[in-house]
């Protein structure tokens, strides 16, 4: 009686899965029919096989999907130049993709066309991620009020020492201090080395300089640079570059001389002591210089402590996305300590705070940045910027050239960056 019951049993339930198969191929999948795909433009890198890319494409869009079954990710990848083009030209025909990796410059440009979306409005726990966040990372997405993205990887710039450079001339530590830099400039000369150099006048630059000695550029909200570019202290640190300058501490190369030694060169052949540059220039070196070991230093620090710039890329969500929910889960998933860790071991510096705790477990050279982070500060997150970069440029060229003393050339480029910044 058993065994028979056992066989109609067992015939049963083959009847019932044959039917089960046989419907399920006869009828579209429920599930995939509600998949929603996800356009994610950025510019990691062009090359396929580059250890971002890699990350990206292998290990952090698949954890996604896989938590999230509803959800496909999109990814197209531009280069730097063509992406911004792309982002002009579909944000003038209404034809942006949901979410973008941008230029930390681009957002409040796009924020002005009304081509981003007021992150801190549209996501109701946008202050839990912000308040993880880098406090100057988190500030190149500002505009007016509002926040238009939040930031996805970051850098910043750092003193790049040369110890034998140094050492030539008696100094056995780097500059911690503008006194310091005072003190080291006569010695290296004597020795034939410049103390410092860089290629250019610009703000990525300058502003080190300027914030460390207690300047500003502009005001706090970003709206009047009078007062603040032109204030006693931004003076004084614009000037401390313009008299190393007269006194051939600092080569023609932070003029723009294309005959001048690059700062890579210089660094590792001792012609330059230090200089400023961010964590790419790591394996740069010892790729391209496998004899010399770069030493890095948080940068010199004067009235207003050691503060440097911030660099790097924010995500953003775009207005006319038609996907919202699905894309702010993946720009949450994209600012996790998971996925931040992550893409960290292919060589992006994570943006958290948390994860940058972990830095020197998954890249010592790393630290430092990490430290410098915790007071640098955003170029003017502004639609004019690149305007108000130039005019900074040019000013500050000419307080080094001796073409105009230090407070008029100051004075007369606060005025035009106040026009710029009313615009």
């Amino acid at each position: 009686m058993r065994t028979t019951r056992f066989v109609v049993l067992t015939a049963l339930v083959a009847v019932l899965v044959a039917f089960a198969s046989t419907a399920a191929t006869a009828r579209p999948n429920a599930s995939a029919a509600k998949t929603v795909t996800i356009t994610f433009w950025h510019a990691y890198a062009e090359n396929p096989a580059a250890p971002e890319m890699q990350r990206l494409t292998k290990i952090v869009i698949p954890r996604f999907e896989k938590l999230n079954p509803g959800i496909k990710v999109q990814q197209i990848p531009f280069s730097y130049g063509s992406l911004q083009q792309k982002l002009t030209t579909s944000a003038a025909g209404g034809t942006l993709p949901d979410l973008i990796r941008s230029d930390l410059a681009w957002v409040p440009q796009y924020a002005k066309l009304g081509a981003f979306a007021q992150l801190n409005k549209v996501m109701p726990d946008f202050k839990s991620f912000a308040d993880a966040m880098f406090p100057g990372t988190l500030a190149t997405n500002y505009y007016k009020g509002n926040y238009y993205g939040l930031p996805l990887d970051t850098n910043t710039r750092v003193l790049m020492y040369n110890r034998d450079a140094l050492s030539a001339a008696g100094i056995t530590t780097a500059p911690k201090t503008f006194d310091d830099l005072r003190a080291a400039a006569a010695k290296l000369k004597a020795k034939g080395i410049y103390l410092f150099a860089d290629g250019g006048t610009g703000g990525w630059n300058v502003l080190p300089w300027i914030w460390s000695g207690g300047g500003s550029l502009t005001n706090a909200n970003y709206t009047k640079a009078s007062g603040f570019l032109n204030g006693p202290r931004t003076v004084a640190a614009v000037q401390l570059l313009a008299d190393l300058y007269k006194q051939g501490a600092i080569p023609s190369l932070i003029l723009g001389d294309a005959g001048a030694v690059g700062t890579e060169n210089g660094l590792a052949e001792g012609k330059y002591a230090t200089i400023l540059d961010g964590p790419w220039m790591l394996p740069i070196f010892a790729k391209a210089h496998p004899g010399f070991k770069v030493a890095t230093a948080p940068v010199p620090a004067g009235l207003g402590g050691s503060v440097s710039v911030v660099g790097g890329e924010d995500i953003v969500l775009t207005s006319g996305s038609k996907n919202k929910v699905a894309a702010l889960r993946f720009l949450r998933f994209m600012i996790s300590p998971w996925a931040q860790t992550q893409m960290a071991r292919a060589g992006q510096m994570p943006v958290r705070k948390d994860v940058a705790k972990n830095l020197p477990k998954i890249n010592a050279g790393f630290a430092i940045f990490a430290k410098q982070l915790e007071t640098a500060r955003p170029r003017t997150p502004h639609p004019n910027w690149p305007k108000i970069d130039s005019v900074l440029g040019a000013a500050v060229a000419s307080a080094i050239k001796g073409d105009k003393s230090t407070q008029a050339a100051l004075d007369d480029a606060a005025k035009e960056i106040d026009a710029l910044l009313a615009g």
